[in-house]
């Protein structure tokens, strides 16, 4: 298979220090690549590097002739909010004109009407960003794409849209996302930047993750044995030495250096351990022995005071241990519902329609992390949510990855995932009943995702949760509300819920999802042998992946789909005999 690009012990310095070293890999024609890694560590660095946007500070970087590579960002150009959706993809290839006639027939396979096309670029949603983003690196006729996470903010059909995008493209891609699904359905490749060096997993996210977990518990064990030996040495090393100097005798002298110089070298070359995560995030809650919580009837959802209401809330109430999740496209009034819930309730102040137990206490987490003042301190922020001693206060920082020195810190000078680790310390240690949780995971990385759901499926109390995160909402919640058209409705399963959001068509949000959003909008892509085996061996992984947590932690509705597909899959491929 054709090398594209290339990259021999790659290197770079920031501001703060090496951000990475020894960055070795190879990108082929066909790769689909998942590229993962904590808030920080470099990813986006990285496609600026391979797009030639900076220059390493060592190392070589090679692409071959044949690669024609495209860089999707994360945020369109500001020269653009006042241009048409039509003139900001035609401003791609203004100079190549003979891309223009391209525009108009790519617009439509975009999944933008006619009427779309006059629409200015300042109007568009998150999603048809995306797909002006896309759109305007097609047309270039790459055969490498590097996404710099696509799928933030992207409501759920935006989401499942992109997946469908990338199951249809041709070439190769390096994909930067923190939605695990995503990656999963997307990659079959991982590269995980850590520890300012990469690892390379011919597996897509979950498997990679799953098989990096298991390579550090080996890498753990190796370093205590080779430890171990290094402090026998080093003990044999210093008594000889004594017994030296105090016999004079120079040969238990020479023994004793000679000894040492070894343990320098097994020291060397010993195994690297990883130094994990700075942090884990909890929240902690407890059960109400009240029989409902929050009733919502005939409630109108306003996106503020005064303007007319974008739904109203019939009859729905939340009575303790409910795990609800709130699903919908952007724009449809989520936020709002939880937004003006949580006014409501912090001012006392009443609202039609909405009543709540007065012995309750309720957090909330605003997506826009307002609710921590930037001129607190990270000390004082907290006192708004506890009445923990300082010390107490100081002793919880340090272990949400504050150090000590930072505590005069103010809040304005933090970045988004800090303050939303902040504001998660702030939830936990005031430990609510019920949480209010508006779109939780926008400042969140893969790990910190993991760590919120294991969170939540461990909260003792209940929550309201607004997320487009399909791995997080199947793992956590129990019931699911869907705002569409005007209303809302509930659901007891996410299939179903999935299902109301796409007006019925066949259930998404699983394994087969993009397969499912293509018959939906595009029709049913033929998939050729390597195609077909490539997504056997990445739904094996993904089964293994699942079954090697633990027992509660597994989702079987996504086991038996996967086993349903690579069913399928082994039907058409040949290698089992049809039904």
């Amino acid at each position: 298979m054709t090398t594209l690009i290339s990259a021999v012990s790659l290197q770079l310095e920031a501001n703060h220090g090496l951000l990475f070293q020894d960055l070795s890999f190879t990108l082929r024609q066909g790769d689909r690549i998942g590229l993962v890694g904590h808030n920080g560590c470099g990813k986006s660095t990285l496609l600026r590097l391979l797009a030639g946007q900076l220059a390493s500070s060592g190392g070589a970087l090679h692409q071959s002739r044949q690669c024609r590579l495209q860089l999707v960002e994360q945020q369109l150009p500001e020269r653009l909010a006042g241009l048409s959706l039509h003139a900001a993809l035609a401003e791609s290839v203004v100079n190549q004109p003979e891309y223009l006639w391209r525009v108009d027939s790519l617009l439509d396979e975009l999944g933008f009407s006619p009427a779309d096309h006059a629409t200015p670029v300042a109007a568009l949603s998150g999603g048809q960003h995306t797909r002006l983003l896309l759109g305007r690196a097609v047309l270039q006729e790459p055969n490498v794409l590097l996404l710099d996470e696509p799928s933030n903010h992207l409501d759920l059909p935006a989401m499942l849209w992109l997946e469908a995008f990338l199951a249809r493209w041709q070439g190769a891609y390096v994909l930067v996302s923190h939605d695990r699904r995503l990656l999963d359905n997307a990659t079959s490749h991982s590269w995980i930047l850590r520890d300012q060096r990469i690892y390379d997993f011919a597996l897509p996210c979950s498997a990679a993750l799953l098989a990096l977990e298991q390579a550090d518990v080996a890498a753990g064990e190796r370093h205590a044995a080779e430890q171990k030996e290094i402090d026998r040495l080093a003990a044999s090393s210093h008594r000889l030495a004594v017994w030296g100097k105090v016999y004079d005798n120079e040969g238990m002298a020479r023994k004793a250096k000679s000894m040492q110089k070894r343990v320098d070298k097994l020291r060397e070359a010993q195994s690297f351990v990883t130094e994990g995560s700075p942090w884990q995030l909890s929240l902690r809650g407890q059960a109400s022995p009240a029989r409902q919580l929050l009733a919502l009837q005939a409630m109108p959802v306003r996106p503020a005071p005064g303007l007319p209401a974008l739904f109203e809330v019939e009859a729905l109430w939340v009575r303790p241990g409910e795990r609800i999740a709130v699903l919908g496209a952007n724009g449809q009034g989520k936020s709002s519902l939880l937004r003006q819930c949580w006014q409501a309730i912090s001012t006392a102040t009443e609202q039609p329609g909405l009543a709540w137990h007065p012995g309750i206490a309720i957090g909330y987490y605003d997506q826009s992390l307002r609710q921590l003042p930037d001129t607190d301190t990270l000390d004082t922020a907290l006192t708004r949510y506890c009445g923990l001693d300082e010390m107490a206060r100081r002793r919880a920082l340090i272990a949400a990855g504050f150090p000590y020195l930072r505590h005069g810190q103010t809040v304005g000078l933090l970045s988004g995932g800090e303050r939303a680790r902040l504001l998660f310390l702030a939830l936990s240690l005031a430990s609510y009943h019920l949480l209010l949780l508006d779109e939780p995971t926008n400042h969140l990385d893969l790990q910190g995702k993991a760590q919120l759901a294991e969170a939540l499926r461990g909260f003792a109390g209940s929550f309201v949760l607004v997320s487009h995160d399909r791995e997080l909402i199947e793992q956590c919640c129990d019931q699911f509300w869907v705002v569409q058209d005007g209303r809302i409705t509930a659901w007891q399963d996410a299939e179903s819920a999935y299902r109301q959001l796409l007006g019925g068509a066949a259930p998404v949000g699983f394994a087969q999802s993009v397969t499912a959003v293509e018959t939906v909008e595009m029709g049913t892509p033929s998939l050729d042998t390597e195609q077909g085996l490539a997504r056997l061996y990445a739904l094996e992984a993904l089964l293994a992946a699942d079954l090697a947590r633990k027992p509660r932690q597994q989702t079987l509705r996504l086991q038996a789909a996967w086993r349903e597909e690579m069913a399928r899959l082994e039907r058409s491929l040949g290698l089992m005999a049809s039904d």
